[in-house]
């Protein structure tokens, strides 16, 4: 039977790399038959990133500029009513004084990210994109900040902002309900989606692998909604339960099943910038490695100041919190290296269409 299998499953990997898409069921097949292919489905899947992107492992200067946050969701260790979390807010100096960091260091992309922080009002933000473009005009500005209003996205898109994270952390609407408060809505963070689309953004999606209530066949689910909403960027890591959560006793994500759904999202959408994100390195020390052997092709060193990134702390354990950022890129590149590729320090721009 397990022969079988395999070979349904291998034919379904060559399936897939032709077409850039299976149905429902086959997706479900495949992650059922995880076990079965997983290595076969990893060749595949870098042979397919090498393809668009060579031997090149884009990198972003990550800036956690504010642990604040409005929302309230069960997962995060963020959360609004987590009483124990040591709140920060960077200053726009500081931040900007971040992005000269690391551009010294050769970043040319930064990405800006922080909790649903009203502190922080569109001409504040608007002045933070337009002054650290007009010092680094060679540079992009990725922005992941949470739902915002079209009127919001529009003026950080002319203030000069190139690209903006958004996870839809699931694509299944009752799913999404027991993963967050009443207050928020599916509908609306598919809606802040599509705008960030409509305003010319490049745009990033993705989803939490092994979330609470998650089922196999949500995670097929996730792949037919990315498949149809096309992102730029999928940011996809494994769930990791925070202490001071509702979901503090849930068990973590494995490193198996995220480096999987990798794989099938590079096939499925074969020119994304695709991460192996630091929850990823979280639950396994080679994690990121693995990622970009499963068709990863991004990393995020973090560019914070030392002292505030232990503070935002979105799940227990977090890698990486005391190192300095440039120790950290020499580290990757070794580490990058052992994997036959190389970092590339540059915009690190989507291959394909623009709005596609």
């Amino acid at each position: 039977m397990q022969k079988q299998h395999t070979a349904i499953c291998n034919s379904l990997i060559d399936k897939l790399r032709k077409n850039t898409f299976l149905s429902y069921d086959e997706y479900l097949f495949l992650i059922k038959n995880k076990d079965c292919c997983a290595e076969y489905l990893y060749h595949n899947a870098s042979q397919v990133r090498k393809s668009v992107y060579s031997n090149k492992i884009y990198i972003r200067g990550l800036i956690e500029f504010t642990n604040y946050c409005k929302n309230n969701c069960f997962y995060c260790g963020i959360r609004r009513d987590n009483k124990n979390a040591d709140r920060y807010r960077l200053s726009e100096e500081e931040i900007l004084s971040c992005a000269d960091y690391g551009y010294d260091l050769g970043f040319r992309t930064f990405v800006l990210q922080g909790g649903e922080d009203s502190y922080y009002t569109d001409e504040i933000l608007c002045r933070i994109v337009s002054s650290l473009k007009e010092k680094h005009p060679d540079c992009a500005v990725t922005l992941s900040l949470g739902e915002r209003s079209f009127e919001s996205y529009k003026a950080l898109k002319e203030a000069g902002a190139d690209r903006y994270l958004l996870r839809h952390e699931t694509a299944d609407e009752q799913h999404y309900g027991m993963l967050h408060p009443s207050q928020m809505s599916f509908k609306n963070r598919i809606a802040c989606l599509n705008n960030l689309k409509q305003l010319g953004y490049q745009v990033g999606a993705g989803f939490m692998v092994g979330s609470p209530f998650q089922t196999q066949e949500n995670l097929a689910s996730e792949l037919m909604f990315l498949k149809k909403f096309n992102p730029h960027m999928v940011g996809i890591g494994p769930f990791i339960a925070h202490r001071d959560t509702p979901f503090h006793d849930y068990p973590c994500a494995t490193a198996q099943l995220t480096l999987f759904m990798l794989g099938l999202v590079r096939l499925t959408l074969p020119k994304v910038l695709l991460p192996a994100t630091t929850a990823l390195g979280t639950v396994d020390p080679l994690g990121r490695e693995k990622g970009i052997k499963a068709g990863a092709n991004v990393l995020m060193p973090n560019l914070s100041p030392a002292a505030v990134r232990k503070k935002y702390m979105l799940y227990d354990n977090k890698i990486c919190t005391g190192d300095e950022a440039a120790q950290c890129i020499e580290c990757l590149k070794k580490r990058i290296t052992a994997t036959g590729c190389e970092i590339e320090i540059g915009r690190g721009d989507y291959k394909g269409e623009r709005n596609g």
